[in-house]
C-alpha cells in the first residue's frame, strides 16, 4: 500500500478502525434521472440500506412491498419477505444485463443487483483500496472549484461486483473522498462523475451525507444538465 492510499485511508478514520467493524446501515433517499430511462418509479420515501463491510453483501428493506427486501452477492440476487421468504431470485445475475444500453427498462431484479453492488462500492470506499485483488495506482490531479483532487486508478478484481473493471477517485486537499468516476457497464457503459460531499464523523469514520452522478462529457467535466442518481444518507450506524 503506498503512501497516498495510507494517507487517504487515514483522513478518513483509518483502516484499523474500519476493521472493528463488520457492517453499516444507514438511511437513503434516492432520486434521478436513471430510474425513469429504465421504467421504473423512484419515489423520496427513506429506506434502510445495510452493507457488510468485509465480504460483497447487501440488502435494502423496503423494496416493492413493506415487508420485502433484497438479498445481494454477485453471484446471486433475490427478493424476499422480511422473514426470509424468497419471492423472485436470479443466479449469475450480470449476464441479466447482456446488451443493454442506457435505456433498457429495468425489472425490479435488475433495480435490486445494480442497487447492490453500487451501494456497497459507495459504503465501503475507501476502505475497498485495502481489500485484497483491488490494484491501486496514483493517477493525474484535476482541478475542481479551484481546487487539486488528486487521484488514484483502481481496477477491480473480478470476483467483485461493481460498475465497471477500472474507476477512479479523486480527493481533496483534506484527503476526503470529492469524485467517483467510472462506466456504467450495465447500462451501456456510460461514463459518470458522481461528487461526494456532506462528509460527517460516523463513530470515528468519516462517511459522506451526499452523492450526485452525473453523465461524464468527453473533456472530462460533469454535463450538469444531466443528473443520473442522486442519494442523500442520514443515520449512519455500525456494528461489529
Amino acid at each position: 500500500m503506498n503512501e497516498f492510499v495510507k494517507a487517504v485511508l487515514a483522513a478518513h478514520g483509518g483502516l484499523e478502525r474500519f476493521r472493528q467493524f463488520n457492517t453499516v446501515s444507514v438511511e437513503v433517499v434516492s432520486g434521478g434521472g436513471l430510474w425513469p430511462l429504465k421504467g421504473l418509479m423512484m419515489d423520496s420515501m427513506p429506506r434502510r440500506q445495510t452493507v457488510s463491510l468485509h465480504e460483497e453483501f447487501a440488502s435494502v428493506t423496503p423494496f416493492g412491498q413493506p415487508n420485502w427486501r433484497t438479498n445481494f452477492r454477485p453471484e446471486r440476487v433475490a427478493i424476499e419477505t422480511t422473514d426470509g421468504e424468497i419471492v423472485k431470485e436470479l443466479a449469475d445475475p450480470r449476464t441479466a444485463f447482456a446488451g443493454h444500453t442506457m435505456n433498457t427498462p429495468w425489472n425490479p431484479l435488475h433495480r435490486a443487483y445494480f442497487n447492490g453492488y453500487a451501494m456497497w462500492t459507495y459504503l465501503t470506499s475507501p476502505f475497498l483500496l485495502a481489500m485484497p485483488g483491488f490494484e491501486v495506482e496514483e493517477s493525474a490531479s484535476i482541478e475542481e472549484d479551484g481546487e487539486q483532487w488528486r487521484g488514484l486508478r483502481v481496477r477491480f478484481p473480478q470476483h467483485i461486483a461493481s460498475h465497471s473493471e477500472y474507476q477512479d477517485f479523486y480527493f481533496g486537499p483534506d484527503l476526503l473522498l470529492r469524485r467517483h468516476d467510472y462506466h456504467v457497464d450495465v447500462a451501456g457503459s456510460f461514463p459518470a462523475a458522481q461528487y461526494i460531499d456532506g462528509h460527517i464523523e460516523v463513530q470515528g469514520l468519516m462517511m459522506p451525507t451526499r452523492r450526485r452522478a452525473y453523465v461524464r462529457g468527453p473533456d472530462m467535466k460533469a454535463v450538469r444538465d444531466l443528473l443520473m442518481v442522486s442519494i442523500d444518507f442520514n443515520g449512519y450506524e455500525f456494528r461489529d
